[in-house]
């Protein structure tokens, strides 16, 4: 397939395989073992809402079905809008694997309904030994993960030597984003 055939149409560009979401589930293992990384029993994932009855429809919908499941696995759903825009879809539960499987449900629920576009990211909480926060996001669109370390006590800095090196310590566990560009910064994140 070549870029002629993307662009007139004959072919569509497949998106990243979402099964790639669901590393966190073992990737935490080796946060908690060898890095004193702990989950801090939140994830959330990210989208840009439409202002349509359909849209809002799949987002209710999606909701109802993670607090159902949620009555079984303990997990609590809310949502959220920030002020760029996006909606945080946060859950919460102390298990890691019930916390891929909620976010997964809620991102192919959007994909289904055709608005896979809208996706932004899952992002997923951990908390080390001095109590500092440090994110992992799974950005949909390129199908990589990559860590997030913001200052201690700053509202807009990050700790770009400790990113780098969760990178190195998890590049075997994660597909880690290779373009360093793309770390995108998620300031305010609500989990």
């Amino acid at each position: 397939m070549g870029l002629r055939d993307v662009l007139t149409g004959r072919h569509q560009v497949k998106g990243p395989a979402p099964d790639r979401l669901f590393a966190i589930s073992t990737a935490y293992i080796t946060l908690q073992t060898e890095h004193q990384i702990d989950p801090a029993g939140s994830a959330a994932i990210v989208f840009q809402a439409l202002a349509t009855s359909e849209f809002e429809a799949t987002i209710r919908e999606m909701e109802e079905v993670v607090k159902a499941t949620g009555g079984e696995t303990g997990t609590q759903v809310s949502t959220q809008d920030d002020s760029y825009g996006y909606r945080w879809m946060v859950l919460k539960d102390p298990e890691v694997e019930d916390l891929a499987v909620g976010i997964n449900a809620v991102s192919s629920s959007i994909e289904t309904a055709g608005h896979g576009e809208r996706l932004l990211c899952a992002v997923f909480a951990f908390v080390d030994a001095n109590k500092r926060r440090v994110y992992f996001i799974y950005n949909y669109k390129r199908g990589h993960w990559y860590p997030f370390a913001p200052q201690p006590g700053s509202a807009d800095e990050r700790d770009t030597e400790r990113e780098l090196r969760l990178k190195a310590q998890m590049a075997g566990e994660l597909p880690m984003e290779p373009e360093l560009e793309r770390w995108f910064p998620l300031w305010g994140i609500p989990i």
